[in-house]
């Protein structure tokens, strides 16, 4: 239901805009990223008393999906 395609790039689930930025300046070739889930924390995923989670964004459409980026709420951690 979180689906959308930026300059020809595929972006499925709960995708922080920092990872979309980087996707379009590195232009990798793959055919997306994407976030699995609803993790908390994650851009329209905040929940008041809850602490956010670590989640990945992964990159598809090569061989085997890799990680892209990794975040803790909108905040990226260096993989």
């Amino acid at each position: 239901c979180h689906t959308a395609e930026v300059e020809n790039y595929l972006l499925e689930g709960h995708v922080p805009a920092t990872a979309l930025i980087r996707l379009l300046a590195a232009r990798p070739s793959v055919r997306g990223i994407a976030v699995a889930g609803m993790p908390v924390g994650s851009p329209g995923m905040d929940v008041a008393g809850m602490e956010p989670e670590t989640y990945d964004v992964m990159a598809f459409g090569s061989a085997t999906p890799s990680l892209f980026m990794r975040f803790r709420s909108a905040s990226p951690i260096p993989n």
